[in-house]
């Protein structure tokens, strides 16, 4: 197999600025543990060269936290790490995928997290929908910190202990998170009766609540709610709730009483969307003895296909729009358009590049390249630009084209890992979709897509509908010169 060099882009030099506090710490560290200046540097550069000790790291950690009152530690950047907004702004959401490198633990999880299914998972099953979520060991904003999760993760909720916190265990331990940074994971089908488990509940609204022996405001007070907590009223009589609390029973007053219901996390398990894979390169597609492609073949019968699929009134997708959907329902409801359709092309050489363009014309479709067909001498950069303005989606056929199931471990992620990263490089775009070669995968080559830090692979199962858990491995319907335009609609019905 070809051995070929990342053309990965070395990381910036340049970082955010530290808030006043972590810039006056690093500062005063820096003039402890200079050693020595050059002549002729300056004090930046001088910087550069400073080392910290894991004991002068705990010591401005210590300090971080004295100085944020919540016990958060500091960033990587310096900023404060909280246990979310404090301004009372919504979540937020996914943050778009950058091109990271492909084996940052932080895009696997995040990926697979994707492809987890919503049903089947318990009952009792949340997921972290801020970019983080501090877990602390009591329900209180300044107890010692635990853990932080990130956005994806999944905790079990053990109980709420009133509207603002919960109880929730993880892989690795237990503490308490902010309500308002969680949500159930549940399906469409599934939302309704999920949410009757929470009717008839309410929460105090307000600091406390008097709970009074009878339903008037000058009767006897005989407790005191304190603010966030979760009651069942009993009943409700003219503005007052009969509620029972820690082993009382009494009245208080519904003007401080709001519903109680957690976030829901509605996610499409289970799509429809057929995908059609055609082959560039396939005999039937070429001139006789010439290599170049001819008027008849795949692509002449990929102009009729999309012509037929128009005038059923088809709406043609990219991969890349499937992805912005999946991202989208991480954080809130999100479809795929009724009567969506995935033209794919594979076998793309610099010889057939410029047929396979006129043919789709203004059609979107996902074009997969192996890299090796890539460069200088051969598909340009200028050309793939060119490709993404008129709206093709760019992604990955591997390097070679060698089968990957015949390959060791090293050499399919070597394969998948560079021709990921250079397709990144020259498009400028994230690569989250490979086309196996062949059609192959197994097991092993589906694991080693998703350490490369691939969301999609499409096989060769020819189906229309699709789970989450079949991310790496979507059906696809191979489409040969044979098939009338009658025929490829009938497969997307």
């Amino acid at each position: 197999m070809n051995r070929y060099r990342s053309a990965r882009r070395a990381p910036g030099s340049s970082s955010a600025a530290a808030p006043i506090v972590a810039f006056l710490l690093i500062a005063c560290f820096g003039l402890l543990f200079v050693t020595g200046c050059t002549s002729g540097r300056g004090a930046d550069d001088a910087i550069e060269d400073d080392t910290f000790t894991a004991e002068d790291v705990e010591r401005f950690q210590e300090l971080s936290r004295d100085d944020g009152q919540d016990g958060s530690p500091l960033s990587s950047t310096g900023t404060m790490i909280r246990d979310g907004p404090s301004d009372g702004q919504a979540p937020q959401t996914l943050p778009r995928v950058s091109q990271a490198n492909s084996t940052d633990p932080t895009l696997r999880r995040t990926y697979d997290a994707m492809r987890s299914a919503s049903s089947g998972k318990g009952s009792n099953v949340y997921r972290v929908t801020n970019a983080f979520l501090n877990v602390r060991t009591e329900p209180a904003v300044n107890a010692p910190f635990v853990a932080r999760l990130n956005q994806g993760d999944l905790v079990t909720l053990v109980q709420f202990v009133n509207a603002s916190w919960a109880k929730v265990t993880f892989p690795g331990g237990q503490g308490y998170v902010a309500v308002r940074y969680i949500a159930k994971l549940t399906t469409e089908d599934r939302l309704k009766e999920e949410q009757k488990a929470f009717d008839g509940l309410s929460f105090v609204n307000f600091s406390f609540l008097n709970l009074r022996k009878s339903p008037a405001s000058g009767s006897d007070k005989i407790g005191e709610i304190p603010g966030q907590a979760i009651v069942r009223p009993l009943s409700i009589e003219k503005g007052w709730a009969r509620v029972a609390f820690e082993g009382k029973e009494g009245y208080v007053s519904m003007e401080f009483l709001s519903p109680f219901r957690p976030n829901f996390l509605v996610r499409q398990d289970t799509y429809t969307l057929p995908v059609l894979h055609y082959e560039a390169d396939s005999p039937s597609s070429l001139r006789p003895g010439s290599g170049q492609a001819g008027s008849g073949g795949v692509l002449a019968a990929l102009a009729q296909h999309v012509a037929g699929l128009r005038q059923d009134g088809a709406r043609f997708l990219t991969l890349r729009d499937l992805f912005a959907t999946v991202q989208t329902q991480e954080s809130r409801d999100a479809r795929v358009p009724p009567k969506s359709v995935i033209i794919a092309v594979c076998g793309i050489t610099p010889n057939n590049l410029k047929n396979v363009s006129d043919t789709l014309s203004a059609t979107p479709a996902t074009l997969f390249l192996q890299t090796s067909q890539v460069g200088i001498s051969s598909i340009s950069e200028k050309q793939l630009l060119t490709l993404q303005a008129n709206g093709f989606d760019i992604q990955s056929a591997g390097h070679t084209g060698d089968d990957l199931r015949t390959l060791t471990n090293a050499q399919t992620q070597l394969e998948l890992e560079q021709s990921r990263a250079i397709l990144e490089a020259l498009t400028h775009r994230t690569v989250f979709a490979v086309a196996y070669p062949h059609g192959g995968a197994n097991d092993r080559v589906l694991e080693q897509a998703a350490s490369a830090g691939y969301l999609f692979g499409m096989g060769s199962a020819p189906e229309k509908t699709f789970s989450r858990e079949q991310f790496l491995r979507l059906p696809s319907y191979t489409v040969s010169s044979s098939m009338t335009a009658e025929d490829v609609v009938k497969l997307t019905k």
